[in-house]
């Protein structure tokens, strides 16, 4: 539970929509809310409903999230998932980063969600050495590296991201979202959109690959050419907004 304010701008979100079809967004590990609170207010704008879950120790201090893990993020993310459920007809996923990884997990778990929208997911776990290194940081007493958050091509946009990373809950991120996630993705069958920077200095261009390659549904890939991870908060943020928008639509109509 969560023992510090939430951050001005890191706050879950709801809208009631005037549509039949609801948005589930999610963001990324270490971050918050407010990097995808313009994609949220698109979908919004366009009438249909949304939930926007803060997930578990995110958005306040990071000793909040230090024991949380991967377990906590899914459970998040699926009672928002049942929430929205429970006042629409079809419900559409959209996830950054690890939220793209908890999408995906939610697409294998729901095979009646409508459709989903991944921005550079993260899809498969680190090489073992660089784990063994942090498993060894770990035991040494070091809780927190050097961060990731915003990582952003344009300088007039900065992401509210906490600035380490919490070693315990990225092990758990590894061993639990990310490593049993390769097997699970033939198995997914619902229509796939997937955002992917040319440059990514959080999740490997690679990872969007190995999706593409491995998924078990259509899938229709965007290149993002101009803007690094936290693309949502970037140069190429309103051709995210349109395309998944779009995608929403097209998908709640099938």
């Amino acid at each position: 539970m969560a023992t510090h304010g939430v951050m001005v701008g890191a706050e879950a979100w709801s809208h009631q929509g005037t549509l039949t079809t609801g948005v589930l967004v999610v963001h990324g590990f270490t971050g918050n809310p407010g990097s995808m609170r313009g994609l949220a207010e698109a979908c919004a704008s366009a009438g249909f409903h949304v939930e926007m879950p803060r997930l578990a120790g995110h958005g306040t201090d990071i000793e909040d999230m230090l024991p949380t893990t991967w377990s906590d993020w899914l459970r998040d993310a699926d009672t928002a998932y049942a929430m929205l459920a429970s006042r629409v007809e079809k419900v559409v996923v959209m996830g950054l980063s690890m939220g793209g990884t908890l999408t995906l997990w939610l697409a294998a778990q729901h095979p009646d969600i409508a459709g989903i929208v991944c921005v550079n997911p993260a899809t498969q776990p680190m090489p073992a050495e660089i784990v063994s290194a942090i498993e060894g940081m770990l035991k040494e007493g070091t809780e927190v590296i050097p961060g990731i958050g915003s990582d952003i091509a344009d300088p007039a946009s900065t992401e509210n991201a906490y600035p380490g990373t919490p070693i315990r809950p990225l092990l758990s991120f590894i061993a639990e979202g990310l490593t049993p996630l390769p097997q699970r993705l033939p198995e997914v069958k619902v229509p796939l959109l997937l955002f992917s920077s040319t440059q990514d200095h959080v999740v490997s261009p690679a990872d969007s690959d190995l999706l593409v390659a491995t998924y078990g549904g259509p899938v229709e890939q965007v290149k993002l050419e101009r803007s690094y991870h936290v693309a949502t908060q970037d140069f190429d943020k309103q051709l995210i907004f349109d395309g998944a928008v779009h995608f929403a639509f097209d998908v709640a109509e099938s």
